[in-house]
């Protein structure tokens, strides 16, 4: 019977628990995973703030230009990200994942694709039909989309408020699935997209 030092019995154990946890996520992937998630987590409560207190002209504007202008950055950023994806296919999930998770999982992340796309159009078609400007960090104004329509303008609003809420209700399910994995099955899913 072969029998190992515990530095020995260390460095194989790590050795499975790595192959275990399959491979990462590549630099290139976590990069744009890790600014998408601090630009949307930075709108989100500005939105928020935007909707539900009248903060009055020199706080509110400001606001409205720093929300929209990650906007447009979320969207060319998730564009890119997604073309990414589609050339990268992400690491494959544990083995023994049940299939329900497994399904949850994917309709989680492209869900959150689709919306990170789709949500900032919106945005951007309901304040052109406003026809209030789209002032990007202060530096030039973005076309605007639409033509002016104020009652879609509200419309559109309304939906742009609506689906922010599903963004964060998704996001909520994606970081406590992370943390699941993470702190209660230790299976090294978060793992790969902190250190690949």
């Amino acid at each position: 019977m072969q029998r190992h030092s515990s530095a020995e019995t260390g460095a194989l154990m790590g050795r499975d628990m790595a192959a275990a946890e399959g491979p990462g996520y590549s630099a290139v992937a976590r990069t744009f995973h890790w600014l998408t998630a601090g630009l949307v987590l930075t709108s989100l409560p500005i939105g928020i703030s935007m909707a539900n207190l009248d903060l009055g002209g020199p706080v509110e504007d400001p606001m409205y230009h720093i929300h929209r202008s990650i906007g447009a950055v979320v969207l060319v950023l998730t564009i890119g990200r997604l073309i990414y994806r589609l050339s990268h296919p992400a690491p494959p999930l544990p083995a023994g994942m049940p299939a329900w998770q497994q399904a949850t999982a994917l309709a989680t992340h492209w869900g959150l694709y689709a919306l990170l796309i789709v949500q900032p159009v919106v945005g951007w078609i309901a304040t052109s039909a406003y026809r209030a400007p789209v002032l990007f960090f202060w530096l030039f104004d973005l076309p605007p989309i639409w033509r002016e329509d104020r009652p879609f303008s509200e419309a559109m609003f309304v939906v742009h408020r609506s689906m922010g809420i599903f963004i964060a209700a998704l996001i909520c399910v994606h970081i406590a699935a992370a943390l699941y994995h993470h702190f209660i099955l230790r299976d090294g899913v978060l793992k790969r997209m902190v250190s690949g």
